[in-house]
């Protein structure tokens, strides 16, 4: 495993600022109406914040959409099918809100009639994330200096590079996956980790999780 890389893999780290849209919505017509017209930076900061601020991958309701339907609206069964959507599922935002947007239309089809409106000063607040990639000092050229630094850097690193690289070309693939298919052209660590369902993890919990298979192929490399 002393093998160089061909190109060197830089970490970087995610910063999101929250930014006020204006939009409201009262009832569930008009959340669809706001999901239909939300750019991407709208959709990703309702779809994706849970996952970054809670650590854990499966939150109680699991996007701001579906926990303001349940719990807000009352309406529990299109809460809970708001909350079934698996967006690590999708390649673009696009897609994700294509699939709010099927399922809220489906909801509104199934029970006819005049919607229920909540009460002033309840209403759903569209907001929009500003994101920026930031390098940090972490760089890797091979197996144990990228395993160095996947054990110092931050949470936000390991979640931009495992979540947010599903989002940008190439889609559904994340970073770590990538880099070592393209340098190493090792299949057997690139699918390991491509496979491994983040939904299952706290964030912690995968970044571990990544380093026993990295390790694991190390020690292998060491025997042969």
């Amino acid at each position: 495993m002393g093998t160089k890389a061909k190109e060197a893999f830089r970490f970087c780290t995610r910063l999101t600022l929250a930014e006020v849209t204006g939009r409201r919505a009262a009832n569930i017509q008009e959340l669809l109406e706001g999901i239909r017209s939300a750019d991407d930076a709208v959709i990703y900061y309702h779809t994706h914040r849970f996952i970054k601020q809670s650590h854990h991958l499966v939150p109680e309701g699991a996007n701001d959409f579906a926990y303001w339907v349940a719990n807000t609206v009352q309406a529990d069964r299109l809460g809970e099918e708001l909350t079934s959507i698996d967006i690590v599922q999708y390649h673009s935002l696009a897609d994700i809100r294509d699939a709010f947007v099927k399922m809220l239309e489906r909801g509104i089809a199934e029970n006819p009639g005049p919607a229920r409106t909540v009460a002033p000063g309840r209403e759903f607040h569209f907001m929009r994330s500003i994101r920026f990639s930031v390098p940090t000092e972490c760089a890797a050229v091979d197996y144990r200096s990228f395993l160095d630094c996947l054990r110092t850097v931050s949470v936000s690193s390991l979640y931009l590079h495992v979540f947010e690289a599903r989002l940008r070309p190439p889609y559904g693939v994340d970073d770590f996956s990538h880099w070592f298919r393209l340098n190493f052209g090792d299949e057997n660590v690139g699918r390991e980790i491509s496979r491994l369902d983040p939904y299952s993890y706290t964030l912690e919990g995968l970044r571990q999780r990544i380093i026993q298979i990295i390790e694991k192929r190390v020690q292998e490399g060491s025997n042969a």
